[in-house]
């Protein structure tokens, strides 16, 4: 790895080891005795040295010293080992089930200790209460897992875990970006392993001990684990539910879920070790040309109003009125704006983002300019989302519910709410705590859709679309996963034709793998159906 690896970005948050306390200081001491070098190899004095000594910016080290990571604490292998076991037998990496949020929470609960057992007792705690929140909204997304059976939601409701996870591990906002924040872990799972390895190479001893542990350990499975499972039937099965199968598949599972684990304890343990610097919240003071930002914004302001102004004609003269002025259908009314109006709420988001970064407030009326120009883009983009909203519905009804509607409306949903953030975050001009409020907003909007239940929501409104004349999709739902099974047999008359295919495709799970849809759907019984 190169002088300039990630490791000597962070500094610890706590007591650094022995030999490198001051090293902050003795880093812009050396960065100052650098400037003076320079002044005397060219031979002349800085103007500027009555101030303060000169510091060039091609001198400044682009990160601390190393010294100032701490090293590895002897329990992060042991824990990241452990947590690695547990996810290579526990998860069920095909399907939603149990296994992933008590998997999550064993990773918590070894990142969690690992960090209290390193940190002296006088250190500043870096787990607070904004870390303790991430952490129980990703372990609240990977309990979908165990809930709702659709495999799409709990992709979504993981890929979310994954950012949530790496929020409350990062704690504090970061002088890195966002984007670093939410991917912190994954990014630290790499630069872990120099760190991992001088730790190995230190502790010679205390390795040789846990290996003969370790030895000592599966001697013990091998000589006692086939006398029990032959003397009791029942220990046998048990034995037998905990570990299915030794094929290659089966290992090379095993294998993977046992690397990612055991990289994102140590990763997390990394990152907690020596964290990024914090961001400061400070006031700032943007500077910028006021003519650029301001007839913009008012251009902006000024289109959105006379949309809105047409809008309310629509909501005094009805639908009709607009199918009749545009010789347009109901389908074609709502296919035509939706996806237009999401294009204008997303670049309107993105405006206001670069305006409340960039835009000048050096002075009082420049603040003031702010306010009443993003406040009313944001008011008016409210507009947009509930007109976008209207026309989905429209379309909804004229073809069907779908997932893909469904999610598209949660999503403009979760745009009203983040403009809601901008209108809050108007009131004292600062915009740094947005990108981590629209994040947890984003993950509350999914756990909402899971409580929703939303694949029997889409069966049920489409089988109400049917009651009243309208075809109904029954390839579409048989495609579904076990959510739809009660609220399908219970209103449709011949549920045992769309069924068939997810009852059939319901797998063999072990307990790891059990969720509450399937384990429901699987005592569903139905009457025989003629579904020729």
């Amino acid at each position: 790895m190169s002088e300039t690896d990630p490791e000597s970005t962070r500094r610890p948050a706590h007591a650094v080891p022995p030999g490198a306390a001051g090293t902050a200081r003795g880093w812009a001491e050396s960065v100052l005795q650098a400037a003076k070098t320079q002044d005397a190899a060219e031979g002349g004095t800085d103007p500027r040295a009555a101030t303060g000594p000169r510091v060039p910016v091609l001198l400044l080290p682009a990160t601390p010293p190393r010294s100032e990571v701490v090293p590895m604490a002897s329990a992060v292998l042991p824990a990241a080992g452990a947590a690695g076991l547990v996810a290579a037998v526990v998860v069920p990496l095909d399907r939603p089930g149990i296994g992933w949020v008590l998997t999550g929470a064993v990773l918590a609960g070894a990142i969690f200790a690992v960090d209290r057992r390193a940190r002296p007792r006088d250190a500043p705690r870096h787990f607070t209460r904004a870390s303790a929140g991430w952490a129980a909204l990703s372990l609240a997304l990977l309990a979908v897992g165990a809930v709702r059976a659709s495999g799409w939601l709990f992709i979504l409701c993981g890929l979310a875990a994954a950012v949530t996870g790496s929020l409350a591990v990062v704690g504090r906002r970061t002088m890195n970006t966002t984007f670093y924040d939410v991917l912190a872990v994954p990014i630290e799972a790499f630069g872990s392993i120099p760190w991992v390895a001088r730790g190995l190479r230190g502790a010679g001893r205390q390795r040789g001990r846990v290996f003969g542990a370790v030895l000592a350990a599966l001697a013990v499975i091998v000589v006692f684990l086939p006398l029990l499972t032959s003397a009791d039937a029942t220990f046998a099965h048990f034995v037998g539910e905990m570990v299915p199968d030794l094929g290659a598949g089966a290992i090379f599972r095993w294998g993977f879920l046992f690397c990612v684990a055991l990289f994102g304890v140590t990763g997390a343990c990394y990152l907690l070790a020596s964290p990024p610097f914090p961001a400061t919240d400070g006031p700032r003071t943007a500077r910028g040309d006021r003519l650029l930002w301001t007839l913009p914004l008012a251009t902006l302001v000024v289109i959105f109003a006379g949309f809105v102004a047409v809008r309310i004609v629509v909501l005094f003269g009805g639908k009709d009125y607009v199918l009749r002025t545009g010789g347009l259908t109901s389908a074609e009314y709502a296919r035509g704006g939706f996806w237009q109006l999401c294009a204008c709420t997303v670049l309107t988001l993105g405006i206001i983002a670069a305006a409340l970064r960039w835009g000048p407030r050096e002075l009082k009326g420049d603040r003031i300019g702010q306010r009443i120009l993003l406040g009313a883009l944001a008011a008016l983009s409210l507009v947009l989302v509930l007109s976008a909203l209207s026309r989905m519905w429209t379309y909804q009804e004229a073809y069907g519910f779908t997932v893909l509607r469904l999610l598209v409306e949660v999503c403009e949903i979760w745009l009203g709410c983040v403009f809601l953030l901008v209108g809050v975050a108007l009131v004292r001009l600062r915009s740094a705590w947005l990108p981590r409020a629209a994040i947890a907003t984003a993950a509350a909007a999914l756990l909402a859709l899971a409580v929703a239940d939303p694949e029997a929501l889409i069966a049920g409104a489409d089988i109400d679309r049917a009651a009243q004349g309208k075809p109904l999709d029954t390839r579409y739902l048989g495609g579904f996963s076990a959510d739809i099974v009660p609220v399908v047999a219970q209103r449709l008359p011949d549920a045992g034709c769309v069924l068939r295919p997810v009852l059939r495709d319901l797998p063999d799970e072990h307990w790891p793998g059990w969720n509450l849809s399937r384990a429901s759907a699987r005592e569903v019984r139905l009457p025989a159906a003629d579904c020729r």
